[in-house]
């Protein structure tokens, strides 16, 4: 019986506590507050127009299209009323329409828009490097090291990277450190992953630990910047739970996390460490809520992770428009400089393109009140 016992409390007592935890997992909700400073960005507000009229200022031509060549690329374009027509009379000041053969309607680019998809193209030459590095760091953030190639895909329009960059053999991703590769589970998925992917190499430091050696000089301890909606008042309860957050440890995306439990407050504040790396690499440091559901089984995020954007409204605004939620990252927009998030490359292209929509919606409506449309000429270049 003695030696029994003995055997008991060394081989029961000494599991359990390896799984104590110095904080359990604590059930806060916050209030969600609008706040019209972020519905009133406009790169943000025209969010879901901007990508279709890119795709489709990359499909046309300077010289008249007939309408019938892309009328049929609405769902795959994701149009949001899937009438490519309509869409393309919504923007004027980057398409310009005329009537063809049997009254078909033609529509060609206008001027500044061929200008401006110019610019796009060799800003992307310039500064090729530093986009497609943002696209490595969102490969190293999976455990394998490999994205499944749609996937990868989907991110390349977020990243600032044209859509065609892993269609066309002319961009020669191998110079960027990428190839294509047949998974070995017999499904031939392709995947991409990294040619000098060396698991020794020292991991990339995130955005958090680049604030934290800035304002703490070490990396020791990693707050989340917080940046309350104004009139939002916190419960002293969450408050503390709040304080306890910040000084939870660390753990950076780019690390092993199999060790930390699903279930704790170490595990979601490493989901919203993963979520504020991913959305810093994006050009808008925002994205649709839906879209990054793809990416949630790759970067280890808990299956109900978007209930972390709820729960840290200091972190992340949900912008409600059109039927979809668009997730922001407000360090981006609120820090100023003191942040360690840098700009994109093709976030100045990008409000370039938002100035032709809102040109267009001029336009339209110097058309209906009759009045002289002086802005049409200045915006699209054409007489």
């Amino acid at each position: 019986m003695q030696s029994l016992a003995k055997s008991r409390s060394l081989e029961s007592v000494l599991p359990l506590a390896v799984h104590l935890q110095s904080m359990a997992y604590v059930n806060v909700t916050m209030r969600w507050k609008k706040d019209s400073s972020f519905d009133a960005i406009p790169e943000i507000s025209h969010a879901r127009d901007i990508r279709p009229l890119v795709s489709l200022a990359h499909i046309l031509s300077p010289s008249p299209t007939p309408v019938s060549a892309v009328s049929k690329l609405g769902p795959l374009l994701e149009i949001p009323d899937r009438r490519v027509t309509a869409f393309l009379r919504r923007f004027p000041a980057a398409f310009v329409e005329s009537v063809g053969q049997h009254n078909i309607p033609w529509f060609r680019l206008s001027d500044a828009a061929t200008r401006l998809l110019r610019e796009e193209r060799a800003v992307f030459a310039a500064r090729r490097a530093d986009v497609c590095a943002r696209l490595r760091r969102i490969v190293l953030m999976t455990p394998r090291r490999r994205l499944p190639l749609h996937i990868a895909q989907g991110m390349l329009w977020h990243l600032g990277i044209p859509e065609n960059y892993l269609k066309d053999l002319d961009y020669d991703i191998a110079q960027d450190g990428f190839r294509i590769v047949i998974s070995g589970d017999g499904d031939h998925e392709r995947e991409l992953e990294l040619i000098d992917d060396d698991k020794n190499e020292e991991m990339p430091l995130s955005v958090l630990q680049v604030n934290a050696m800035r304002k703490l000089g070490s990396v020791e301890e990693v707050p989340v910047p917080l940046f309350p909606s104004k009139g939002l008042r916190l419960k002293q309860k969450i408050k503390d739970w709040l304080e306890g957050f910040q000084r939870l440890p660390y753990v950076s995306p780019y690390e092993n996390f199999s060790h930390i439990n699903p279930g704790s407050d170490v595990s979601e504040k490493r989901a919203v460490g993963v979520l504020h790396e991913l959305l810093s690499l994006f050009v808008t440091c925002s994205a649709e809520r839906r879209r990054l559901r793809c990416l949630r089984q790759h970067l280890g995020l808990p299956q109900k992770f978007h209930l972390v954007f709820e729960r840290h409204p200091h972190v992340f605004y949900l912008l409600l428009k059109e039927k979809t939620c668009f997730v922001v990252l407000k360090e981006a927009y609120i820090a100023g400089e003191d942040t360690a998030i840098e700009a994109h490359p093709m976030l100045e292209v990008f409000k370039k393109y938002v100035e032709l929509m809102e040109q267009s919606r001029e336009i339209i409506r110097c058309r209906r009140s009759g009045k002289p449309i002086e802005l049409e000429s200045k915006a699209c270049g054409d007489s």
